[in-house]
């Protein structure tokens, strides 16, 4: 067995003491799987090191403080009034939950479940206004000279004698970013600022603001024991975030930098990477709704983090459930995508998106199918979960050289086969009984021999036969999937016998 990336970092990280693995995402939009590239490395760590009989646990903090940017695409021109606003505290785009921060994470958090990942989850609203900032807000705010000093040493950016790392929340326009400190108690807890809506006012530590995001993410470190955390590549860059964040955490907090792990982009195959703010997704949700857990999982752990993965939700998607499935992976990269007893599925995938076709929503005609292929019907629910699987997948994004309908009367087609290939037909028709798909596969390649055929030309009346194109899935597994005697009268009547 192979050494996994994760046994890698759990292997340095195993002497270091009890470990807090951390993963952090902002819910400003849909959360989709070039997000959850941050979660499954997290988890792919906190496993290792448990595996290792490492004491350790994992974290997701929610961004839910962090402001609205801009007006997104998917957000309706009446949300421009709350641009700038903490999500926590922004209404709900579609009514259906608390917040616009709850709209976006509580689908992601049930995901995490369907996933196997079970993180212990902080809100950062709630961090804030339960006073856990209280302590390093003061610390930033005392130090701020000094944390001036390293954003200029390390980021080269010049903060102006006025700046403060703390920003409040205006009280009249309840925006984060257009308020200037102007003065803070640090006995009282609390900072004076101005707001650019013209209002003056007082905003407590607990709650009532927060500090700038290059100060916030390692105050967090400290107050939560973090030691390791991935986070992406425009966080690596020198000079960036982790590099100040890491000169803050050990210099104003005293606290070592958690070990970190640099992760790619997910690339949407033809649209680059994927951000919520541009539409570019694929959100999990929708993945699950074509692959099993396991698969996503193993999409994504498969790859070292720091190579982007080219996601293609067609044939590459197709071929990689059959990977999974036909457990032609590595040992251990299947152990960390496996969620609870799930073992890899007995029916190859391009056979399922061949029967739920030829069973048309039928749930009995589907399971005659697999079984005159050879497959266990018993896990009638499993089944059926992978054939809903297969049926999105044809829907979304199978390109259309797979997708073929059944034909129920003879198509008009054959009737422009030369009389050879007919002749072909009929040797096939009354050869073929009781074979393997494989068999019958072989049969047509003996038949076009005999008859001196070209192959190609057999094979394509036989689609041409049964459903009106030149092409459709292999032949041998596809005739041996319908009633021997429905294959055998279509073969005639096409013949023209």
């Amino acid at each position: 067995m192979s050494i996994h990336w994760a046994d890698v970092v759990a292997e340095r990280l195993a002497d270091r003491g009890p470990q807090t693995v951390a993963s952090g995402i902002t819910p400003s939009g849909q959360i989709h799987i070039g997000n959850m590239r941050e979660m499954m490395t997290a988890d792919a760590v906190y496993r290792a090191l448990l595996d290792k009989g490492v004491d350790a646990r994992l974290i997701y903090i929610a961004d839910t403080y962090d402001p609205l940017r801009r007006l997104y695409p998917f957000l309706p021109e009446s949300f421009s009034e709350h641009v700038g606003k903490p999500l926590s505290e922004i209404p709900c785009p579609e009514g259906c939950c608390d917040s616009y921060a709850d709209h976006f994470l509580l689908p992601f958090l049930k995901t995490l479940d369907r996933l196997g990942i079970k993180p212990q989850v902080y809100r950062a609203d709630r961090l804030y206004k339960e006073g856990l900032y209280v302590d390093v807000i003061k610390t930033a705010l005392r130090k701020k000279d000094m944390i001036a000093k390293i954003l200029k040493e390390v980021s080269g950016r010049d903060m102006p004698p006025d700046w403060f790392p703390f920003d409040a929340i205006c009280k009249r326009c309840g925006r984060l970013g257009t308020t200037k400190v102007a003065g803070f108690d640090l006995e009282g807890e609390t900072v004076d600022y101005r707001c650019e809506c013209g209002y003056e006012g007082m905003a407590s530590m607990k709650g009532e603001g927060k500090l700038a995001w290059r100060i916030d993410w390692p105050a967090r470190w400290s107050i939560l024991n973090i030691t390791m955390e991935p986070f992406g590549k425009d966080h690596a860059t020198s000079g960036g975030s982790y590099d100040t964040g890491k000169r803050i955490s050990e210099d104003i907090y005293g606290y070592e930098a958690p070990y970190p792990v640099v992760y790619e982009w997910i690339h949407l195959k033809g649209k680059g990477a994927m951000h919520s703010s541009t539409g570019v997704v694929v959100t999990i949700k929708d993945m699950l709704d074509v692959v099993p857990p396991e698969v996503l999982r193993y999409l994504i752990i498969r790859t070292k983090p720091e190579k982007h993965i080219e996601f293609d939700p067609g044939m590459p998607l197709l071929s990689l459930v059959e990977e999974y499935d036909q457990q032609a992976v590595d040992e251990r990269t299947m152990d960390l995508s496996t969620i609870g007893t799930g073992r890899p599925f007995p029916i190859p995938f391009r056979h399922m998106v061949t029967a739920v076709q030829i069973a048309r929503g039928d749930e009995d005609v589907l399971l005659e199918v697999l079984d005159r292929s050879g497959y266990d019907t018993t896990d009638r629910e499993a089944i059926f979960a992978r054939a809903a699987n297969a049926e999105v997948w044809l829907e979304r994004y199978a390109p259309p050289f797979v997708k073929f309908q059944l034909q129920d009367q003879l198509p008009p087609g054959v009737n422009n086969l030369s009389p050879e290939v007919r002749k072909g037909l009929r040797v096939l028709a009354e050869r073929i009984g009781g074979e393997t798909a494989e068999e019958i596969h072989s049969e047509v390649y003996a038949v076009a021999e005999d008859r001196a055929i070209n192959p190609k030309k057999l094979f394509q009346a036989i689609y041409t036969a049964f459903l009106g194109q030149k092409q459709g899935p292999k032949a041998g597994w596809f005739l041996s999937s319908l009633d021997e005697g429905f294959v055998k009268s279509r073969l005639t009547e096409a013949s023209g016998a």
